[in-house]
């Protein structure tokens, strides 16, 4: 069985590439490459629907966006 999930990527001040899976809290992961990113996101998505209990959300992905505050 296959299974898409939506995968958030986002690069830190280092320079490091980090995804995270909204539907999978916690289920997260960084990497120095987009292509070692996807590797490591999709083995965590898989070790994490190994141990759960429960079914993952079901979220539509619509957009992200940025938003700037002032603090």
């Amino acid at each position: 069985m296959t299974r898409d999930f939506n995968v958030v990527i986002e690069r830190d001040e280092d320079g490091h590439y980090v995804a995270s899976v909204p539907a999978l809290p916690g289920c997260h992961t960084q990497a120095g490459s987009l292509e070692e990113l996807e590797r490591r996101i999709a083995e965590a998505i898989e070790l994490y629907l190994e141990v759960q209990v429960d079914e993952p959300a079901t979220l539509d992905f619509v957009e992200v966006r940025k938003v700037t505050v002032s603090t």
